[in-house]
C-alpha cells in the first residue's frame, strides 16, 4: 500500500497494483481499477517515486513479500 493525501488533508492508502491513470486536472487525479476516483495533493511524481519504492521493496526481498503496516 502507499500512502496518499486527499485536497482535504486526510491521509488514506491504496493498492498500487489496482492505480490504472494519474492525471493533471489541474489538480491531481487518480483513478482505479475499480473506476474509483481520488483527488490528491501529491504531485505525479510523488505518486509515481512511491509506487516505484513500493515495488523496490516488494521484490528486492529475493521473493519473500515484505508488507509496510502504516505508522
Amino acid at each position: 500500500m502507499i500512502e496518499l493525501t486527499k485536497m482535504n488533508h486526510e491521509k488514506f492508502y491504496v493498492n498500487p497494483n489496482l492505480l490504472e491513470v494519474v492525471e493533471i486536472t489541474p489538480d491531481r487525479l487518480i483513478t482505479m481499477m475499480s473506476d474509483k476516483k481520488y483527488y490528491v495533493l501529491e504531485s505525479v511524481e510523488e505518486i509515481v517515486a512511491k509506487v516505484e519504492e513500493f515495488y523496490q521493496k516488494v521484490y528486492s526481498s529475493k521473493g519473500k513479500v515484505r508488507v509496510k503496516r502504516p505508522e
